[in-house]
């Protein structure tokens, strides 16, 4: 079944008296929302019990949790190194999900940094053969590790990147942020088309029982000539993707992902939108 919910805490959460998780809990909830992504996105900081006193509280809801990785992971930097410190973030990430009910990470895949767009792409494919071999060592095959398309020219993160990236294993399935998709493409998603074609030839690379129940990211995300500058709302009319195209495109294809919205500061109301939309248009 599709699943809409927001990432992370909105404004109106805090001007509400939010603080703790078990109040996000209740706040998705009672939003009539499905799921809730984490994120460690500035790093894995967060203790096993507590963990799993976050997953109590959101499975007390009925909401369900998925998690974004740290923001500084990548997949193609030279140095081995600091690649070992991508794979543990990762690696990390998945056994909190775990712990908090879960069973999805996503994560940023690679910069290209000073290197050749080329180099940088088949390294960062080496490595995601190495972070496969350390997922199963670890027994953490059962999580859905979920590559996200990126929104600036210098990241690694095409559609045809990710798709590529996600025909390693198995246990890797594309995170599509539409809003990074449309900056990097100059306001390339307007029509229900536009969304389609895309789709579709994932579907045609990966093999419709993966792209299913992939995840998707939605936003409204100004852009300038390297791709994207800042998260917007739902009320900018200016910069796009709008989401009732895709809302119509996802019904056409049967695909049922997790839709998680990253509007600046109005993420809930947005994705409640899109769940209103979805269900009733």
């Amino acid at each position: 079944m599709i699943k809409f919910g927001p990432s992370g805490n909105s404004l109106a959460f805090f001007e509400n008296g939010g603080k703790t998780s078990k109040d996000s809990a209740i706040w998705v909830k009672n939003l009539g929302l499905d799921v809730f992504e984490y994120s460690f996105g500035r790093g894995v900081n967060l203790s096993d019990e507590t963990a799993v006193s976050i997953g109590e509280a959101f499975k007390n809801q009925g909401v369900e949790l998925t998690v974004h990785a740290p923001y500084y992971i990548n997949l193609s930097n030279p140095d081995d190194e600091m690649a070992e410190k991508s794979f543990n973030y990762i690696v990390e990430s998945a056994k909190k999900v775990l712990l908090m009910g879960g069973n999805r990470v996503v994560f940023h895949p690679a910069s290209q940094g000073k290197q050749e767009r080329k180099e940088a792409v088949k390294l960062a494919t080496e490595r995601f053969y190495r972070l496969s071999e350390r997922i199963y060592r670890e027994n953490l095959e059962k999580v859905m590790f979920l590559p996200e398309t990126m929104g600036k020219l210098a990241q690694i993160g095409t559609i045809e990147e990710i798709t590529e990236f996600c025909k390693i294993d198995k246990i890797f399935t594309p995170t599509v942020d539409f809003g990074h998709v449309n900056a990097r493409e100059k306001g390339s998603l307007k029509t229900a088309h536009d969304y389609e074609t895309r789709l579709q030839y994932m579907i045609d690379e990966l093999g419709f029982y993966k792209m299913q129940n992939f995840h998707i990211h939605f936003s409204k995300i100004e852009y300038t000539a390297k791709g994207e500058s800042k998260h917007l709302t739902f009320e900018d009319k200016v910069y796009g993707p709008e989401f009732e195209p895709l809302s119509e495109t996802l019904k056409k294809l049967s695909l049922t992902p997790y839709v998680i919205c990253e509007s600046a500061g109005t993420q809930d109301i947005d994705a409640l939108f899109m769940k209103n939309t979805y269900f009733n248009k």
